[in-house]
């Protein structure tokens, strides 16, 4: 049985159309909340894993990850269209960090975790926490959903976390957490290297001290507001050649995406969640 269910969210998808303006249709779709499933959904959070964590899912077992998931099926969310024998299309979840740190994915997590906030100051609480957690406890949340997934399905997943933990607190298991630290990411665009070639003019190069950042999840705008700490990170990995072209988002520019953490204090979860759900009520 499904956990809860929305009667429809509108979801986008495109077609080539050349006697309409537009090329965006938009579908109404049910989606159903699910507890994490083993026997079912191990391929369809590692797929999720790794859009997550982008190019640098290659130093992460994104395999142990799923299995530690799914280990703990009572705490966190999928969300499906066609029953709970499916793929999930978006999944929640979190990860005692403390309680899991001997364990290999785990210890490679927080080694990357630090490795990465090292290199903006913003991030230096998360490194001061994970380094030295003196009478504090980080619950790594890990989020993602497949692209055109409407984000309304996130304010849910968020609302019967705070509910499991609170449950898993009174059965006095581990995730009494002082803090929650979130893996996003976000993106800047850059000049296409297609405007190179050919006879097409080069376009004029942006300044790279001055690109916007863009958000792939825009609930973290939210998030940003309750935080105590957020801020990017480049990859470790390089794209390949050309990638950012093939993430195009715009005619004449490519994406180049990039990590994105957010730390928040437990006491804020249900203020963050309210903001959420006000922020991303359904129409």
């Amino acid at each position: 049985m499904a956990k809860r269910k929305v009667p429809s969210l509108s979801t986008a998808h495109s077609e080539e159309d050349s006697s309409s303006d537009s090329d965006t249709d938009m579908l109404d779709v049910e989606f159903e909340w699910f507890d994490p499933q083993p026997k079912v959904d191990f391929h369809g959070l590692k797929t999720l894993l790794r859009q997550l964590l982008d190019v640098d899912s290659q130093l992460v077992d994104t395999s142990a990850l799923a299995d530690l998931i799914l280990a703990q099926p009572l705490l966190g969310s999928t969300v499906k269209v066609d029953g709970n024998e499916t793929d999930p299309y978006a999944f929640l979840s979190v990860i005692n960090l403390q309680e899991h740190k001997e364990k290999p994915v785990v210890k490679a997590l927080i080694d990357y975790i630090v490795r990465q906030a090292s290199t903006n100051p913003a991030l230096s609480l998360v490194v001061d926490l994970l380094k030295t957690p003196n009478n504090t406890t980080v619950g790594l949340i890990l989020t993602e959903r497949l692209v055109n997934i409407p984000s309304e399905v996130v304010p849910p997943m968020y609302r019967m976390l705070l509910e499991e933990i609170s449950w898993a607190i009174e059965e006095k298991e581990p995730y009494n957490f002082s803090h929650y630290l979130i893996i996003s990411k976000t993106y800047q665009e850059v000049s296409s290297m297609l405007d190179t070639g050919g006879d097409r003019p080069q376009k004029k190069k942006k300044k790279e001290d001055n690109k916007q950042v863009f958000y792939f999840h825009p609930e973290d705008e939210v998030l940003h507001r309750h935080a105590v700490a957020h801020g990017d990170y480049t990859y470790i990995k390089e794209e390949a050649e050309g990638q950012a072209d093939a993430k195009r988002a715009f005619q004449d520019l490519g994406v180049k995406p990039q990590g994105h953490m957010i730390l928040l204090e437990a006491s804020e979860g249900e203020a963050t969640v309210k903001a959420l759900e006000d922020f991303l009520r359904p129409a």
